[in-house]
């Protein structure tokens, strides 16, 4: 499994290592992340512990809803727990049982707007823990369930870090999801259902298939990342999206809104625009607009730095 290192510089110049350690109660991670939970990992808060019936017997960490509209329990676990993937899919089958209290869930905190836009398609778990096995790893790839193991640590001067050491969406299984994900959107008949036809067919006009091609390409390029094909536009997710892509027929481009700072970049007029503000389809403050694999090519460097931010 990855390790972080993390270092600070002393006034010497010298980088020192910190050395990362665990939670002593699990509540203050959790407190913390919830805190924080929509700039961290792209969830909107709904609701702590979270009781999910006699039936299932649980009460769920965290519930939210991702800013793709998919419903997500979260877990924690201060140290490593062996049960934490059986407690997921537990606590997944209570969701799928449950659209219609969590709907009025999402009603009553986000409002009707976001109720009506929960995606049931694809919803998530996410373990949130000091470490998981090989047999933890090795299950997730196995399972049909989305779910992301995050290693945490924290370190001197109040610093968390949040690491995705596992998901569907590595390279061992994402290659041929992405695959049919890619034939299913551009309308092709993929070797096996990967999303409703009514999300996937014809949403990439004809006029720009081999472009998205190159684009979906350079998407995926840096390593793991899960494409989502939703009703609008095509989201492309590590923890948080790192990017949207949105199809502009009319004007021969593609409109990709990616996870930076604007302020972080040089804009250049009909090229990149600051987006905070202003409303659009899918997630991410800076969009770029690309009619050619020219202009790709001079997008590279930026599509690089959301996906190490995201």
């Amino acid at each position: 499994m990855a390790e972080l290192m993390l270092f600070r510089r002393d006034a010497d110049g010298r980088d020192i290592e910190l050395s990362g350690s665990t939670v002593a109660l699990e509540v203050e991670l959790q407190r913390r992340v919830e805190a924080g939970l929509e700039q961290m990992l792209g969830i909107r808060f709904l609701a702590s512990e979270y009781p999910t019936g006699p039936w299932h017997r649980g009460r769920i960490d965290t519930l939210g809803l991702d800013e793709n509209g998919s419903p997500v329990v979260i877990e924690f676990k201060k140290g490593s727990d062996s049960g934490v993937l059986s407690q997921a899919v537990s606590y997944l089958s209570w969701l799928e049982s449950a659209h219609h209290e969590f709907e009025a869930l999402v009603r009553k905190v986000l409002g009707a707007e976001a109720a009506e836009s929960i995606d049931w398609r694809r919803p998530r778990m996410i373990c949130i823990a000091a470490g998981f096995s090989h047999h933890d790893r090795v299950a997730v790839q196995r399972l049909p369930e989305r779910i992301d193991l995050v290693r945490y640590r924290v370190f001197d001067g109040n610093l968390l870090s949040l690491m995705l050491v596992d998901s569907p969406a590595s390279p061992s299984a994402a290659s041929s999801r992405r695959s049919r994900e890619r034939e299913a959107v551009v309308g092709r008949e993929p070797a096996a259902p990967a999303v409703p036809s009514s999300a996937g067919a014809g949403l990439v006009p004809d006029c720009l298939r081999d472009l998205y091609a190159e684009v979906d390409e350079a998407l995926t390029a840096w390593g793991e990342v899960e494409v989502a094909v939703l009703r609008h536009y095509v989201a492309y997710r590590r923890l948080v999206n790192m990017a949207s892509v949105v199809f502009r027929p009319k004007h021969q481009a593609i409109l990709v809104y990616l996870r930076l700072d604007p302020d972080s970049v040089v804009l250049e007029e009909g090229f990149t625009r600051d987006m905070r503000g202003i409303g659009h389809l899918g997630t991410g403050d800076l969009e770029v607009r690309l009619v050619s694999a020219a202009d790709l090519e001079k997008a590279a460097p930026l599509i690089h730095r959301a996906f190490e931010a995201a």
